[in-house]
């Protein structure tokens, strides 16, 4: 029997920094006008404003903005996501992708699963906070809804539209915009930002230097009056421009876009946010200006105040060109921190009702019999033969064929969270039928070429560990940092490798957010045959093979599966 040798790491992401200065001592009356919560919130940021250096009010306009320390004012990172949940941030109830909740025709619905939806929000961006923690997926202000038209059922991203229709998305967009934002007269809830503005409907592939030609009535009948509902009715308080052009000008780049129509014709008084890497797009693909300093110069003076990515520390360079001017760069400035004032943000815990979400809201049973009532009502039935649905519950047997039928993953869609408790349509029939109905399972076919379509072997049937008395299982030593620098906090022997650490730490005396693990055991197979070795997860893992890396993954957004096809001996 051959045994081959496993060392498999897992690291998690670094700990985010985070530096708050303390507000100054003194008399009352010396406070800054911008720390008095009782002053209106135009005058607050006016003061704030005018105590920035140029360089502070630059480094505020990307989606990483740092502390300004001597200020008060601590680090924050746009990027959140909530598309049918709240994403990319652990557990989180996850309700019907977005096509799905467009095919419940409900807006009430729509507006409730919003609800639930910033409950969340609210209750995780402060109990990161309390844990001293604001990077990414952590704040309060949100890039959903995708309001654009599904018109060619080819585009990857059409599951996160509302379909086709400019008024049903319209009507869907509305709904969950307020239910995200609230109905309070001072605070936003969260902030929801309607993209990608606009006429942005792929192709994916060319999207990033596509020039979108659209005749007028097209433009105006089909492209923009979702995104009008979204701003004149939902009140959207952010919008992300796309990253095509349109009709020769760079999305990012048009003030016929993002000032004509956007500010002056429907009365946006929010900010406008980027897509990833589109204002980079603007001199390097779409080729309008020659360097980035002059994208950054054109997005910021035709309304776009805040750009996902660093591109904009090209304004600094432009401002010194004379591209730009300082007041120009103000009033972008002045958008995005009124922004974090009406989030409450720079006041009283206690002042803001948002602010006293409990954790407990977590997909709680609440919110889950809320996603099962609108996973039901999702639901298109579009022929029932004979009225052969519902499955009578005594059945003889039931064959269950599929790729996807056992498959948790399948049932996340994008931009997705982690439910607690998921059901797969496997598990849903075999809890729905009589104890002798007869289930059977085939996978039947591969999801998709070059993806493994094995049978998955759990690694408690493969590992056993190197020293001591052997065992299933790997050894297991975890580290109280990302390096695996150091003695090992503790040790130990896990008998599977299968863990979900998405909203705390293996132990108390482990930083949730760094710390890694190192496992190493010895690999039995007890079948000669190929094998895909590999790993699933976040934030970052390594797995070697007899002391070669044979897989590595590292990434800040989603999970990812990544393996090897690996002839192995009994």
């Amino acid at each position: 029997m051959s045994e081959h040798l496993v060392k498999a790491l897992m690291l998690l992401a670094a700990g985010f920094l985070v530096v708050i200065a303390g507000s100054r001592c003194g008399k009352k009356e010396d406070r800054p006008a911008y720390k008095n919560p009782s002053l209106p919130i135009e005058e607050r940021v006016d003061d704030l404003l005018a105590r920035m250096t140029l360089e502070e009010k630059v480094s505020q306009m990307m989606n990483s903005a740092p502390a300004i320390e001597r200020l008060g004012i601590p680090e924050y990172n746009w990027w959140n996501e909530c598309l049918h949940g709240v994403a990319r941030s652990g557990k989180a109830t996850v309700f019907p992708q977005a096509i799905g909740l467009a095919a419940t025709w409900d807006t009430e619905l729509m507006h409730r699963v919003a609800a639930a939806i910033s409950d969340e929000a609210r209750a995780k961006h402060h109990e990161y906070v309390r844990h001293g923690k604001r990077g990414i997926y952590q704040g309060l202000t949100f890039w959903s809804p995708n309001i654009n038209l599904f018109r060619d059922p080819r585009w990857g991203r059409g599951m996160e539209t509302y379909g086709e229709d400019p008024y049903l998305t319209g009507k869907m967009a509305v709904a969950f915009i307020k239910g995200l934002q609230g109905d309070d007269p001072k605070y936003l809830k969260v902030v929801a930002t309607a993209k990608h503005y606009a006429v942005h409907s792929g192709p994916e592939p060319s999207r990033h230097e596509f020039d979108a030609q659209v005749d007028t009535r097209d433009f105006r009948d089909s492209y923009l009056p979702h995104f009008e509902a979204s701003i004149r009715e939902g009140q959207a308080y952010s919008v992300m421009c796309a990253y095509n052009r349109y009709r020769g000008e760079a999305c990012c780049g048009s003030s016929f876009l993002l000032t004509d129509i956007l500010r002056n014709e429907w009365g946006f008084d929010g900010y406008v946010v980027s897509d990833c890497g589109a204002i980079e797009d603007i001199s390097a693909r779409h080729k309008v200006v020659e360097a980035l300093p002059q994208a950054a110069a054109l997005a910021v003076k035709s309304g776009c105040d805040l750009c996902c990515g660093e591109e904009y520390q090209g304004l600094l360079a432009a401002v010194k060109d004379g591209a730009i001017s300082e007041a120009e760069i103000d009033i972008a400035v002045r958008r995005l921190f009124v922004a974090r004032f009406k989030l409450g943000m720079f006041d009283p815990s206690e002042m803001v009702p948002y602010a006293q979400v409990p954790y407990s809201v977590l997909d709680s049973e609440a919110h889950q019999r809320l996603a099962l009532e609108a996973a039901r009502k999702s639901i298109v039935l579009l022929k029932n033969e004979g009225n052969l649905l519902p499955l009578k519950k005594d059945l003889k047997s039931i064959a269950v064929i599929g790729p996807n039928a056992d498959d948790v993953e399948v049932l996340l869609g994008n931009y997705n969270g982690f439910p607690s408790n998921p059901v797969t349509p496997l598990q849903g029939i075999r809890q729905k039928v009589s104890a002798t109905t007869k289930v059977a399972y085939s996978l039947g076919c591969e999801w998709a070429e070059n993806l493994p379509c094995f049978e998955v072997i759990p690694s408690s049937a493969l590992f056993t560990t190197v020293s001591g008395q052997r065992q299933n299982g790997l050894t297991a030593e975890y580290f109280a940092n990302n390096e695996l620098e150091g003695d090992p906090v503790f040790t130990r022997v896990d008998e599977q490798i299968d863990f979900n650490w998405w909203d705390d730490s293996p132990d108390s005396r482990l930083d949730s957010d760094n710390f890694a693990v190192r496992w190493s055991g010895e690999l039995v197979p007890s079948i000669t045959g190929l094998y895909a070795l590999g790993g699933y997860g976040l934030s970052g893992f390594r797995i070697y093979l007899d002391d070669s890396l044979l897989v590595k993954f590292s990434g800040l957004h989603h999970p990812n599966k990544t393996y090897k096809n690996v002839a192995l001996q009994a």
